[in-house]
């Protein structure tokens, strides 16, 4: 069928559907949902049989539901309306949630259920429930309600679906994410904020200036701690500050200043938080899980993990300075393999565009960052001691597709989302030392097609071309498994020797052929231009994207019903 996905963004869930509503021969445009002209023109062009909405902020406009069946991705159970579900099933500790796929009418989530799906809520962040649990349920929901609509079936209404346990709620203000630090527990204050993660945060106060918070940890080392001022910032370590909660500390790794954009929370108050004393960890190289840390080390049967979690998968030059010199100091251990293990979200998203834009010179700190990616990327691509295996088991874009792909091995868990360019981001040439990493794996023409069509890529779909070695199990636990198993075999190999062997040989060859530092220096050219040149393409991109700015056209390669030589269907 003709399927035109209706979405605020392009954004992961859209991106997966894309995906997999084409895998299954379907024929997919998008449009941005930006004004009921623009749709309305779209639905006119492209004459779906279907149109599907994952993430709408407005309703269809009724010129379009009452001539079309519109699907509706709600992230709610089924009888669950308004605009913040997820928001008040994290808050308020609800143990299942779901997602709906619901019929566009009149009355905004209330049509009737074509297809549903629920699973176990953890309590974690929103967007991470979001960018896995929430994804998978309307991926399953959604191709379910697709084949009974190409099958002539009709939904059920609402009325009259037989497990209809959610209701009506409103949607979630800041009066409702208040947290109270005298009052509220260690519990109850991380509820509210990863209820309130990624968007829209929890307004709040930091030395007595308003923001908004994100992104929460828990310390457990002051947990039943009694003759606690609530809401004093104790320590800091990195990005993140220690804050006092009724009965604990909670760490706050990101915040939103009053009229500015979200930061590493030492960045946006860098003064004052300069002041508050310093309580690195006594051994980094541990994973401590009853503590804050976004880079740890743990090594089991000849395997190094390293850990690295970064907020949204972005890397700013200090990030990426700091895990340059843990992989260092990781090839000086006593592991015959090392896994660059990532974020349980994000693998890498590329270089920081936050920090970037917080930046007295963006330029300047531009350049800055994509060295210092540059640098991390050559020390993985120079490890000749051990085999390494970079492990996937959140999304990765940009340049951290390729920081990926430096490594020996690439395992990605399926449903992992991957965009390997750079374009998106005002043009964007890229470094990397893509241009020497990806052409081999994938040909000439191959990388040039990655780059020119900019389209994401499934786990599978990556494995496919040859850009990654291994699409392993999609649940998060049964992956971690697999990776341990896979990770302790190839460390036990008998002919180990003879392949790192051959790996340096073969680093020889290529550096013979052309030295990694003309490649570098090459994409290095076409970067000083991005970002010193007289197109300020790059700079306009950052700034939109940074700002959350509005949408006011869906880019062309997305939209192909918008192509100059797009054929009106008969």
């Amino acid at each position: 069928m003709r399927i035109l996905l209706l979405t605020h963004a392009f954004n992961s869930l859209t991106q997966r559907l894309g995906a997999e509503l084409q895998k299954r021969g379907h024929e997919i445009s998008i449009e941005f949902d930006i004004a009921d002209s623009v749709t309305e023109e779209a639905v006119t062009l492209f004459k779906p049989e279907l149109i599907v909405a994952p993430y709408l902020r407005r309703a269809i406009p009724d010129s379009i539901w009452q001539r079309h069946v519109c699907l509706i991705v709600h992230p709610g159970i089924v009888g669950d309306r308004g605009p913040s579900a997820l928001d008040w099933a994290l808050q308020e500790g609800a143990a299942e949630w779901g997602v709906t796929v619901l019929q566009a009418e009149a009355e905004m989530d209330a049509g009737p259920v074509w297809a549903t799906a629920t699973f176990p809520l953890r309590a974690a962040k929103k967007s991470s429930i979001y960018r896995n649990e929430v994804t998978q349920a309307a991926v399953t929901a959604v191709l379910a309600a697709v084949d009974k609509f190409a099958a002539g079936e009709q939904p059920m209404p609402l009325a009259g679906w037989p497990d209809a346990r959610g209701r009506l709620r409103p949607l979630m203000k800041q009066a409702d994410r208040a947290i109270d630090w005298q009052r509220d527990d260690t519990a109850t204050v991380l509820r509210k904020i990863n209820a309130a993660d990624g968007f829209p945060g929890v307004a709040d106060s930091l030395f007595g200036m308003p923001c908004h918070l994100f992104d929460a940890w828990p310390e457990a080392s002051l947990i039943g701690e009694q003759d606690i001022t609530g809401g004093a910032v104790i320590a800091r370590r990195e990005t993140a500050l220690l804050r006092r909660t009724r009965d604990g500390a909670v760490w706050i790794g990101h915040a939103r200043r009053e009229g500015g954009f979200k930061l590493p929370v030492t960045l946006a108050f860098a003064k004052q938080s300069a002041e508050v004393p310093e309580v690195p960890l006594a051994g980094w190289w541990r994973v401590d899980r009853a503590t804050w840390q976004d880079i740890a080390w743990e090594e089991t049967n000849g395997v190094g993990f390293l850990h690295f979690e970064f907020y949204n998968g972005a890397m700013s030059t200090t990030q990426c300075r700091r895990l340059r010199e843990a992989l260092a100091w990781a090839k000086t251990r006593p592991v015959k393999l090392i896994v660059l293990q990532g974020g349980a979200d994000f693998w890498s998203n590329g270089i920081h565009l936050n920090v970037i834009e917080h930046g007295e010179s963006p330029a300047d700190e531009s350049w800055a960052n994509i060295n210092a990616m540059n640098d991390l990327a050559l020390e993985v691509v120079n490890t000749d001691g051990q085999l390494t295996v970079a492990v996937l088991s959140g999304n990765a874009g940009a340049g951290g597709c390729f920081l990926a792909r430096a490594a020996d091995l690439v395992w990605a868990r399926d449903g992992v989302m991957l965009n390997p360019h750079y374009k998106n981001m005002g043009n964007l040439y890229g470094s990397e030392y893509w241009t020497y990493l990806l052409p081999r794996r994938v040909g000439e023409q191959g990388a040039r097609d990655i780059m020119k069509n900019r389209r994401p890529l499934t786990a599978r779909g990556a494995v496919d071309i040859g850009l990654t070695d291994a699409c392993l199990a999609g649940d998060p636990a049964a992956f971690r498994i697999d990776v341990a198993r896979r990770a302790a075999e190839l460390a036990a190999t008998a002919d180990l020797a003879q392949q790192l062997a051959a790996k340096r040989e073969q680093r020889a060859r290529d550096e013979a052929a052309k030295p990694l530092a003309a490649y570098r220096e090459e994409e290095l050219t076409q970067m000083r231009r991005n970002f010193y040149g007289f197109d300020p393409s790059y700079h306009v991109a950052r700034h939109h994207f940074v700002r959350k700015s509005l949408a006011s056209w869906t880019p062309r390669h997305l939209a192909r019903h918008r192509d100059l030589g797009w054929t009106v269907p008969e």
